[in-house]
């Protein structure tokens, strides 16, 4: 005799020649098998039911559960955490910022908000959106640490007010900005430099919407930010500073280069500078020859030049 199981998976065949089940049974079935897969809304664990280990009566050997709470789909982060815990730069960024929040709200320290900003942008996610789901993500939690582990991590409001508030202080602002070069700093202790090549460039950040600061800048044919870069040989980011779109490329260069410059005075090593034709200013070659500083500055184009030496500029067949 076929069974009522067997009526689920094919509840018309042809060559039975028996009525389905009635379905009080059906019903009986899938509401067992459901509440094994999801458990039985106790407040037991995922997984648990009235089956006890899970184990299914048709055939012992299979057994049932579920670890959806344990599973996370960023494990490579793990990896970065390990590595921040061993140049220990999110520990140097909570000996610089200053934490105004008043003890009620400070579930998370700075160090472990810190990370998870810093790691959420790491793993594509742009923005606090997202911090609702991170905050039970088991990956996310270990980043964080502290009560994060056995609870969760920092919610969307946490997440927000964290940002767009503690680290908008003028105190942290000013050592974000020095941040980057403290981090560098240490990775040279642990590794001495012969050298030092320093790239100084703008680039372009597309925005959407009517975002402050934001420009329509015609080179580029964009509504945008213009930021300023200042990287060495090896691709760190040294300094860097948000500026908004419409601004010239060169704008504001002191801000962002001399405290680099600064930073690598007393090192007695060779010291390289290169930026392209917008950086082809008097008072630049100036302060790098002050500081003993060879550079390549490409100057822009100028036409009656140009014309003058357009016999060199043939390249050779």
């Amino acid at each position: 005799m076929k069974s009522s199981a067997a009526y689920l998976l094919s509840p018309h065949s042809p060559s039975s020649g028996l009525s389905p089940p009635p379905e009080s049974t059906v019903n009986h079935i899938v509401s067992n098998a459901l509440m094994a897969l999801e458990g039985r809304g106790d407040g037991s664990p995922m997984g648990t039911s009235e089956f006890g280990d899970g184990r299914l009566g048709f055939d012992r050997r299979v057994r049932l559960d579920f670890h959806g709470s344990k599973i996370s789909s960023d494990g490579g982060l793990l990896l970065f955490r390990e590595l921040d815990d061993v140049l220990g730069l999110h520990d140097l960024m909570g000996e610089h910022l200053q934490d105004a929040r008043i003890d009620h709200n400070r579930l998370h320290s700075m160090v472990g908000l810190s990370r998870q900003s810093t790691f959420g942008w790491l793993a594509g996610y742009e923005d606090v959106n997202d911090a609702d789901r991170l905050a039970v993500d088991p990956v996310m939690r270990q980043i964080v640490g502290g009560r994060a582990v056995d609870r969760q991590a920092a919610s969307a409001s946490q997440m927000g007010r964290f940002e767009t508030e503690v680290l908008a202080t003028p105190d942290n602002r000013a050592a974000l900005a020095d941040m980057l070069g403290r981090w560098v700093d240490r990775h040279h202790a642990a590794k001495p430099l012969r050298w030092i090549s320093l790239d100084l460039d703008s680039s372009v950040s597309p925005t959407h919407g009517d975002q402050e600061g934001s420009a329509w800048n015609g080179h580029f044919g964009c509504t945008r930010y213009h930021p300023l870069f200042v990287f060495n040989q090896f691709g760190h980011l040294e300094r860097c500073k948000l500026r908004p779109g419409n601004v010239h490329s060169a704008d504001g260069w002191e801000d962002v280069l001399k405290p680099v410059i600064a930073r690598y005075a007393d090192r007695d090593i060779l010291h390289l500078f290169r930026a392209d034709a917008a950086f082809a200013i008097p008072g630049l070659y100036v302060m790098l020859e002050a500081a003993d500083y060879f550079y390549a500055i490409r100057l822009p184009s100028i036409a009656m030049l140009r014309d003058k030496i357009a016999d060199l500029l043939k390249r050779p067949v």
